[in-house]
C-alpha cells in the first residue's frame, strides 16, 4: 500500500510577547498621580484616627451628596482610610502611601524601576508582619492591628499557640532583619563592645598597672603598692604565644606619661647627583633656559588681520524651513510604514542634524535604505544618514541648510576653546554641527590624510592649520617644511622663511617645488630623526616633551651636542604627484618617518586630491590614524580614505569629515582667505627674524656619490682627530664627529668626504652610518703614513 501522503504544515511564526512600554511623558503623568495619591492617602489615614466614630454613619449614606464626613478628605477619605485601616492592616497600612510615593518619584524622575518590584514584595512583608504583631500585642485595641491583623493572629493561635505565633514572629523580623539590613552577630557584638569601651574609663579606677613579665617567663601585673601578683606562668620563654590580631578585637593599651623633655628631630637630608645640583646652581644664577629669548620681542598676530565672513550675528534659524523639512522627513518615513516618537533638530553652519527616535520594532536598516528617498523628498544634496549615532539611542539624518553659514578664521581663533587650549600644536578646524569650535592636537595624532577633490576646500584646510599654528606658537617652538609641486599655493609662506621654515642647508628656496629636492628633504628628515633619538637616548628620556623640559631645566649639557629641539611639521600639498614621479623613494622614507617621528616631534601632514589605493598605501594608511575627507567623487575614495562611506556625500565648500581611528565627526572647516594669509605672513616677516631658516642635516644622494679625490693638502685640520675618532668608534657618521669633536654639521659633512675619498669611510648608505673600513688605530696610522710617503 503507498503510503498516504501528509501534507507539511509550515511552521507557524512564533507569536510577539506582550510589551508595555510607558513614554517619558507618560511615565511623567502616572508618577504625579502616583505622588498626588499617596499624599490623599496619608492625610486621609492620619485624619481616621481622629474622625472615625463620627464617620461610621457616613458610610452606608456615600452615595448621598448632601452628607459630609469630617474626614480631610471626607467621604472619598472616610471610605478609603476605612478599608485599609478597618477593614485591612491598621497602622502597618500608612506603608501603601510611602510605597506609591516612591514609586511615583522613580517614574517622575525617569529612574530606572528595576529595583521597584524588591521594594513592594518587602513592604508587603513588612506591613503583614506589622499587623500580625499589633494583633499579637494589642488584642484590645483592634485598630492598631486592623481587622486583618486580628484575624491572622487569631488563625495562627488556635494550630500554634502564642507562643508559636511569638516564635514565628521573631522568626520572620529575623529574616527581614538579615536580607535589608544585613544584621549579623558579629555586628551585634561590635555595637556592644563599642558602648563598653566608652563606659570603661567612667568605671576605671585611677591607678594604672603594666605588664611586667619576670625572667622565668611568667607574666606579672604590678601595681603602685609593688606587690606582684602571678597570672600565668610559662616554663620557657618560647611557650609564650605570639600575639594575634583579628578583625573586631579592641586592644587597650596602658597610655604612656608625657614628659616635659623637648625631643629635637635632624632634618633629613638627601644626596643628590651631581648633574642635579650643577643644574640647580645654574638655574638659581641663570634662571630656566628660554628658547624664545633670541626673539623676545616677537608678537603674535592679532585678530585684526583676520576677516569676519559671513553673517555677524551667528546662525539664523529658519523655522519655516525646519518645520518643512520635519514634515518632510517623517512623511517619507510613514509612506514606508516607519513610526517616529520623537525628532530633534540641532542646527549648524551648513547642516541641520535631525535626531530621530524610531517606534519599538523598527529596523534601522530599513531606514538607512531609505537615504535616496530621503533626498528626494527633501530636494536637498548632501543627505547622509548615521544609524545609529554613536553614544546616543537615536538615529541622525544629516540635511544641508539653503543658506549656509560661512564659519570665519577669525571666529575659531578667537573662541575660548582655541585660546585657553593647552595643547603642543592646537589645531582650529571649525565648527562641529552643533557650532562648537573643533580643535585637536597636532603632536597627539600623530600625523594626519587629507584627501578630497579638486576645489572642495584642501587648501583652505592646510592654510586653516598653518594659521592655528602661527597664532600659537612662537618661531622658535615649531618649524614647517612646505611641499607644494604645484609651486603656487604655499608661495606667500616665503615671507616668513627665517622665522618658522626649515630647509637644507644648500636650497635656495624654503619652499619645496622640485620632486628631487623633496627627496632629499625626506631623507634628511630621517637623519634629523635618527639625530633626535640619539640625544633623547643620551638624554635618557622617552619623548621631545621630556627631552625639551630638562634642557630648559638646564641639566644637559650644549657642549654635549644637546640642544633645545622645536616641533618640526611636514606640509605636502600634492601627494599623488610625488608618488607618480618619484614612487618608493619618496613612499619609504614617509612610512620611515610615520612610524618612528612621533616621539621627537615630527609630524606629517600630508594631502591629495586623488585618494586611490596605489597613492595612499596600507602602509602609509596604517600609520596615520588621523584623517580628513573634504567631498569626494565616489564611494570608493571614501572608503578609501575613511574606511567608510559618507565623503561622497557632502556638499563641498568646506564641508568635512574628520577621524582619528574612532567617530566619524562632520565639521564646517573654517575660510581663511588668500588676502588674509598674506596680512600674517606680511606681519610676522616685518619683525626681527634669526640669521637664517632653520637648517636640516646635509643629505647626499647615492646617485651623487663623493668622487671627489680631495688634496691631503686640503684636507681639514681636524682630519686626523676625526679618523681616530670613526675607527675607534667603528661608526661612520658626521653626527658622532659632532658630538666629540665639537664641530658644526657642514663642516662635519665635509670631512666624512674627505674620509671617505681616503678609504677610511665607505659609501653613503642612506640614513645607516657609513661602514668602517680600517679596522683599527695601526691599521689607521699605516695608512696615513702610506699616504705621505
Amino acid at each position: 500500500m503507498a503510503k498516504k501522503r501528509t501534507k507539511s504544515k509550515k511552521p507557524t511564526p512564533a507569536k510577539k510577547g506582550f510589551s508595555f512600554r510607558l513614554s517619558k511623558q507618560n511615565k511623567i503623568i502616572l508618577g504625579s498621580l502616583l505622588i498626588v495619591l499617596s499624599i490623599a492617602l496619608f492625610f486621609s489615614f492620619m485624619s481616621y484616627y481622629f474622625t472615625w466614630q463620627e464617620d461610621q454613619s457616613i458610610l452606608s449614606e456615600f452615595n448621598d451628596r448632601n452628607a459630609q464626613a469630617s474626614n480631610l478628605l471626607n467621604k472619598f477619605g472616610a471610605s478609603v482610610s476605612h478599608f485599609f485601616m478597618y477593614k485591612g492592616f491598621g497602622l502597618a497600612s500608612f506603608a501603601f502611601p510611602l510605597l506609591l510615593a516612591v514609586t511615583g518619584l522613580y517614574l517622575f524622575l525617569g529612574l530606572h524601576t528595576k529595583g521597584l518590584i524588591s521594594k513592594w514584595i518587602w513592604g508587603l512583608i513588612g506591613i503583614i508582619w506589622t499587623s500580625i504583631a499589633l494583633g499579637f500585642f494589642a488584642i484590645e485595641q483592634p485598630l492598631l492591628g486592623g481587622l486583618i491583623g486580628f484575624e491572622m493572629n487569631d488563625f495562627l493561635q488556635d494550630y500554634t499557640g502564642k507562643i508559636g505565633v511569638f516564635l514565628l514572629l521573631v522568626f520572620v523580623l529575623m529574616v527581614i532583619l538579615v536580607r535589608l539590613f544585613n544584621f549579623t552577630p558579629e555586628g551585634i557584638t561590635k555595637f556592644f563592645r563599642s558602648q563598653k569601651k566608652q563606659l570603661t574609663p567612667n568605671l576605671k579606677k585611677k591607678e594604672t598597672t603594666s605588664d611586667v613579665l619576670s625572667e622565668d617567663g611568667s607574666i606579672e601585673l604590678s601595681t603602685e603598692n609593688d606587690t606582684p601578683i602571678a597570672v600565668d606562668t610559662y616554663t620557657h620563654k618560647k611557650d609564650i604565644p605570639p600575639i594575634q590580631t583579628e578583625a573586631g578585637l579592641d586592644v587597650n593599651l596602658p597610655q604612656q606619661e608625657e614628659s616635659d623633655i623637648d625631643l629635637k628631630v635632624e632634618k633629613i637630608t638627601e644626596e643628590k647627583e651631581e648633574k642635579d645640583v650643577k643644574a640647580a646652581k645654574l638655574v638659581k644664577d641663570f634662571g630656566e633656559f628660554d628658547p624664545k629669548l633670541e626673539l623676545g620681542n616677537y608678537k603674535f598676530p592679532s585678530l585684526d588681520l583676520l576677516d569676519q565672513h559671513g553673517a555677524t550675528g551667528g546662525i539664523t534659524i529658519n523655522q519655516e524651513e525646519l518645520e518643512e523639512n520635519k514634515n518632510r522627513i517623517v512623511g517619507t518615513l510613514k509612506n514606508y510604514k516607519i513610526g517616529i516618537a520623537q525628532i530633534k533638530a540641532t542646527i549648524g553652519p551648513t547642516v541641520t542634524l535631525y535626531e530621530i527616535v524610531p517606534e519599538a520594532g523598527v529596523r534601522i536598516s530599513k531606514i538607512k535604505n531609505l537615504e535616496d528617498d530621503i533626498a528626494l523628498s527633501l530636494a536637498a544634496l548632501g543627505i547622509r544618514i548615521i544609524a545609529p549615532i554613536p553614544g546616543k539611542g537615536t538615529i541622525g539624518i544629516e540635511v544641508p541648510n539653503k543658506n549656509a553659514t560661512i564659519v570665519s578664521m577669525r571666529s575659531v581663533i578667537a573662541s575660548n576653546k582655541f585660546q585657553n587650549a593647552e595643547m603642543e600644536l592646537p589645531i582650529a578646524f571649525g565648527k562641529t554641527i552643533s557650532n562648537e569650535t573643533f580643535v585637536v592636537d597636532l603632536a597627539k595624532m600623530p600625523h594626519m590624510l587629507m584627501a578630497g577633490a579638486t576645489g572642495q576646500g584642501k587648501s583652505v584646510g592646510l592654510n586653516a592649520v598653518l594659521t592655528s599654528l602661527l597664532y600659537k606658537k612662537h618661531p622658535a617652538e615649531v618649524k614647517f617644511i612646505l611641499v607644494d609641486p604645484k609651486k603656487v599655493e604655499l608661495t606667500l609662506y616665503n615671507k616668513i622663511e627665517r622665522h618658522f621654515l626649515a630647509k637644507l642647508p644648500d636650497s635656495e628656496d624654503a619652499i619645496i617645488t622640485d620632486n628631487t629636492k623633496v627627496i632629499h628633504t625626506l631623507n634628511s628628515l630621517c637623519i634629523e630623526m635618527d639625530n633626535r633619538y640619539e640625544l633623547l637616548k643620551l638624554a635618557m628620556v622617552r619623548n621631545i616633551k621630556e627631552y625639551n623640559v630638562k634642557f630648559k631645566a638646564r641639566k644637559l649639557n650644549p657642549n654635549d651636542g644637546h640642544k633645545f629641539l622645536p616641533y618640526i611639521v611636514l606640509v605636502i600639498d600634492e601627494f599623488a604627484d610625488l608618488i607618480m614621479t618619484a614612487g618608493k623613494e619618496v613612499e619609504t622614507p614617509i612610512a620611515r618617518l610615520a612610524q618612528l617621528a612621533r616621539a621627537i616631534g615630527i609630524h606629517l601632514i600630508i594631502a591629495t586630491q586623488r585618494p586611490s589605493v596605489n597613492v595612499i598605501t596600507g602602509i602609509i594608511k596604517a600609520n596615520f590614524p588621523a584623517r580628513i575627507a573634504f567631498r569626494v567623487t565616489s564611494k570608493i575614495d571614501s572608503r578609501t580614505i575613511l574606511d567608510a562611506q559618507g565623503a561622497d556625500q557632502l556638499i563641498g565648500r568646506g564641508d568635512m569629515l574628520f577621524t582619528q581611528g574612532n567617530d566619524v565627526t562632520r565639521l564646517q572647516c573654517a575660510f581663511v582667505d588668500t588676502p588674509e594669509v598674506g596680512k600674517i605672513t606680511e606681519y610676522i616677516g616685518s619683525q626681527r627674524a634669526y640669521p637664517n631658516a632653520h637648517l636640516l642635516p646635509e643629505y647626499v644622494g647615492e646617485e651623487s656619490g663623493t668622487g671627489i679625490d680631495y688634496d691631503i693638502a686640503d684636507r681639514d685640520s681636524m682630519f686626523r682627530d676625526a679618523a681616530e675618532v670613526i675607527v675607534t668608534a667603528q661608526q661612520g657618521s658626521a653626527s658622532l664627529i659632532q658630538r666629540k669633536l665639537k664641530l658644526g654639521y657642514n663642516r662635519a659633512g665635509r670631512i666624512i668626504d674627505q674620509l671617505e675619498a681616503a678609504g677610511i669611510v665607505g659609501p653613503f648608505e642612506g640614513s645607516k652610518a657609513r661602514q668602517v673600513l680600517v679596522p683599527d688605530i695601526l691599521a689607521l696610522e699605516q695608512l696615513l703614513e702610506n699616504e705621505r710617503n
